[in-house]
């Protein structure tokens, strides 16, 4: 189940609008990937996921491994809290 709402999370913050340059926090990162999925649900991303790397794949393979990048910095807070 984790690892399902994880891969939704890349797909909505792959599409969103936030870039690397704006070095987003952590309530920017969080707020995106909602207004993605409300704007476009889960199949919607997956779809521009999809198309980004079928028109762009060097770029779409960069974006991502940002968003894996961001996401486990959003992530991690919060599994340290539900341990404690």
């Amino acid at each position: 189940m984790i690892s399902i709402v994880k891969d939704l999370a890349a797909e909505a913050l792959f599409v969103s609008d936030l870039q690397p340059s704006q070095c987003p926090s952590n309530e920017a990162v969080e707020q995106a990937v909602t207004d993605m999925i409300l704007q476009y649900g889960s199949d919607g991303c997956a779809a521009g996921v999809a198309a980004e790397f079928g028109d762009h794949p060097d770029c779409a393979v960069r974006r991502m491994h940002w968003v894996h990048t961001e996401l486990s910095g959003v992530l991690a807070p919060r599994r340290a809290a539900a341990l404690h």
